[in-house]
């Protein structure tokens, strides 16, 4: 159930004409009261003697009968309550019971004492209602309306309880301001998905991911179409800016400009600016003789420094300070961004309503102490500056290792956000989550795929090596990985990584060992792509062909025995 308190207005009879007529689209029906402030008030929409006009005038009696100088000047009230499209409807009896506590809880009546303001709820649609009041008490007094948006919020949650409705989670203040009705409305006559304060709230999230400066944002925002507007002190320094689609136009055929702080609270200039001082800092205090890390090439190398971004900023989030846990879950929304803006037609959607859903889960009361987040931030960077990915090759199969971990930095927000009790960021890690976990299936099919066969493919001593070293690396998950389908891949990748001079069974229980796996639908795919990236192989492995001679040759060196071949220098039992 979702109370919305709407801007305060000056006039009852428009808003009572917009609530029982048509609507902009013809989506009202059946327009009619089911409550008011009096059993008797008259309902224009049932009763066809009742007029519209009487019931204006009977709502404003107690405004009309204070002095002009004493009356509010903007005296309408106007609050509208929603249920969630999974919610069953409502009887009329309900909704009014609805009503008569939501105006009970703001602030607008008072039943008790019989001194509250005249109200009406009117229903025209199946999910919600709209209550209008005026905004002066019958005893001629004001009504206390000091918080009554979190009041009826409040009441919103214990009747969802009492309904047997769609429970929501309390906010915490810190969400990017929802679009208005008329914003969605606006966004339905121009056959756009998502409304332009929405729209520009992504593209203002994908300028900023990774970018250094503001140069080098502006130049974004204007390479992605949009109307800027800064605004400038006196001494010429600047201090705000606002954006506009081109084609979101007014009444008067002007852009619709949005400030930043309005798209986001994150998105204002000061706290942009923020990640760049912070950058600033953290690379003055870096020690002179240790270069910076050279940007990636390709999409493929951008992608590898990603996943491993990602791996390290689990074990901050999971053990570090808050503030700086903050910082890299706020800097993990810039990785999703760049992601989503680079990512190849096969993952693109998916990935997009990762970063879209992950945008709540960003931001909280435990500010950020930005600078510590570079590596993350820089992996950003090194997305954007790579170029769009083509989904094939070395390209596509580094995109599922970098999903595949961000999934897990993702999940790991989400325990981080369940913990302090920020029900609103934690779900939607958790649908960001979902949206990573299907974009992974779409961008893994086909390198894991590969693996598979080359696993199959394996000799059947190899094959028994390589079952040897999974079960004694990691004997408590042994036989499930053994009845996954990815065990074939898995089998493929140790045998990479043997025939690479690596110890297969140290670096299987590293992989195993430093991150959890009980969020892992397929725990074999997991250890295939965390041994990948630290053995340094080819994400991409259909150009690699390892064969029993190869591991055997690579075992021999390290003085070990591959089960079923004969050991040097001699011949078979």
């Amino acid at each position: 159930m979702i109370p919305r308190i709407q801007k305060r207005g000056q006039r009852t009879i428009g808003l009572l004409y917009y609530l029982y007529g048509p609507g902009k689209h013809e989506e009202h029906i059946d327009p009619h009261l089911v409550a008011s402030w009096d059993h008797n008030a008259p309902d224009p929409g049932r009763d066809p003697s009742a007029t519209l006009k009487p019931l204006q005038q009977l709502l404003d009696q107690p405004v009309e009968n204070i002095d002009q100088a004493d009356r509010p000047k903007k005296h309408v009230w106007h609050l509208s309550v929603r249920n969630s499209a999974e919610d069953r409807i409502l009887t009329d009896e309900e909704w009014g019971e609805v009503a008569r506590r939501m105006v009970a809880a703001t602030g607008i009546d008072y039943p008790e004492q019989g001194a509250g303001c005249r109200w009406v709820a009117v229903r025209h649609a199946d999910d919600h209602i709209h209550i209008v009041a005026t905004l002066v008490r019958e005893d001629g007094y004001k009504p206390d309306l000091d918080h009554d948006a979190a009041r009826a919020q409040a009441q919103a949650r214990a009747l969802e309880a009492e309904l047997g409705l769609r429970r929501l989670n309390k906010g915490d203040g810190t969400a990017a301001q929802r679009p208005t009705s008329a914003e969605r409305h606006k966004a339905e006559r121009q056959g756009r998905e998502r409304t332009a304060r929405e729209e520009l709230r992504e593209t203002v999230r994908r300028a900023v991911a990774g970018a250094s400066s503001e140069t080098e944002f502006f130049d974004r925002l204007a390479a992605a179409g949009l109307i800027i507007r800064k605004r400038v002190a006196p001494s010429g320094d600047l201090l705000g800016y606002k954006v506009a689609l081109p084609d979101d136009r007014n009444k008067d055929g002007e852009p619709v400009f949005y400030p930043g702080a309005r798209l986001a609270p994150d998105l204002s200039l000061p706290r942009i600016r923020e990640r760049w001082s912070a950058d600033t800092r953290d690379q003055d205090a870096t020690p002179a003789d240790v270069p910076a890390p050279a940007a990636p090439s390709d999409p493929a190398a951008a992608r590898r420094r990603t996943a491993s971004a990602a791996w390290n900023a689990v074990l901050v989030i999971e053990h570090g300070d808050d503030a700086i846990a903050a910082a890299y879950i706020a800097a993990a929304g810039e990785v999703l961004d760049a992601l989503a803006k680079t990512s190849a037609a096969r993952t693109r959607r998916e990935l997009r309503d990762a970063a879209f859903a992950f945008e709540r889960a960003s931001r909280s009361h435990v500010r950020a102490e930005r600078g510590h987040d570079r590596a993350l931030r820089q992996a950003a960077r090194d997305l954007v500056y790579s170029g769009p990915a083509l989904g094939r090759g070395e390209d596509g199969a580094t995109t599922a290792m970098a999903i595949d971990m961000l999934f897990f930095l993702i999940t790991a927000a989400a325990h981080w956000h369940a913990k302090k009790n920020h029900a609103q960021q934690a779900a939607a890690a958790r649908q960001a989550a979902e949206h990573l976990r299907a974009a992974y299936q779409a961008a893994a099919a086909q390198p894991l795929g590969a693996l598979y066969q080359r696993g199959r493919r394996l000799g059947r001593a190899l094959r028994q090596r390589q079952t040897t070293v999974l079960r004694t690396a990691l004997p408590e998950l042994a036989e499930q990985i053994l009845a996954e389908p990815g065990w074939y891949a898995l089998a493929a990748t140790l045998a990479d990584a043997e025939a690479a001079g690596h110890d297969p069974a140290a670096l299987l229980a590293d992989a195993a060992g430093r991150r959890e796996l009980d969020t892992a639908e397929s725990v074999s795919d997991v250890l295939v792509w965390r041994l990948r990236r630290a053995a340094d192989l080819p994400a991409d492995a259909t150009g690699m062909v390892p064969d029993a001679h190869a591991a055997q040759r690579s075992a021999q060196r390290a003085g070990q025995h591959i089960p079923g071949q004969a050991r040097p220098g001699r011949g078979r039992s």
